[in-house]
């Protein structure tokens, strides 16, 4: 039933903007739980109007083959797992799909039942959605920040500007911050933004 619920919403999202999502209401929680408050900035902006320039340097900082696969990448999967075997920096393979539906239904945790339910509704949401609506919702919902949701909110916290006004370098620093948005600023970003550029140029951006 719950599947049946969410593979509904996934449909319903062709058309209709999310209202809220599973990584926003479980922040709130955790605030009312600690008695801290908690402001949330979240501002759903149609794809036109998110610079090219944003959603290539998130592309390329998260899912450099996002227009060449079908909701899981097995290429990168198994260089993390390969990776993460022979001992090193782990660096997972998650798709931009793959984290949306993570996103939207399941919060941040972590478990084998949640990995499951969430492999079993990447299928449809590359197949109702497309392309284009994903990184749409994607870039609209993203965790950017405490409390900060979505680029266009994430623009107007961090420089002042919308979504499509922002700049090359300042949209790589903002793409940079996405592993790890709660502790990570983009004004910190120097090094990784410039590795990020670096790939946007040899993707054709």
């Amino acid at each position: 039933m719950v599947w049946l619920l969410a593979a509904f919403c996934l449909v319903l999202f062709r058309w209709v903007d999310p209202p809220t999502t599973a990584v926003q209401a479980q922040r709130h929680v955790q605030a009312v739980l600690r008695g801290a408050s908690y402001q949330k900035r979240y501002n759903f902006v149609p794809l036109g109007q998110i610079a090219p320039d944003l959603q290539h340097a998130v592309i390329a900082a998260e899912d450099a083959r996002f227009y060449q696969h079908h909701g899981f990448d097995w290429h990168e999967m198994q260089l993390a797992a390969d990776e993460d075997m022979e001992g090193g920096r782990f660096r997972g393979g998650s798709t931009l799909t793959q984290q949306l539906v993570k996103n939207l239904f399941f919060g941040t945790g972590r478990s084998f039942l949640r990995k499951g339910a969430e492999a079993t509704l990447v299928p449809v949401a590359e197949l109702v959605l497309g392309k284009q609506r994903i990184l749409e919702l994607y870039l609209n919902v993203v965790e950017m920040g405490p409390g900060v949701y979505g680029v266009d909110a994430a623009c107007h916290v961090y420089y002042g500007t919308s979504a499509r006004k922002l700049g090359r370098d300042q949209a790589a620093r903002l793409a940079a911050i996405l592993p790890a948005p709660l502790r990570r600023r983009p004004e910190r970003m120097s090094r990784y933004s410039g590795i990020i550029l670096h790939r946007m140029e040899q993707m054709g951006w």
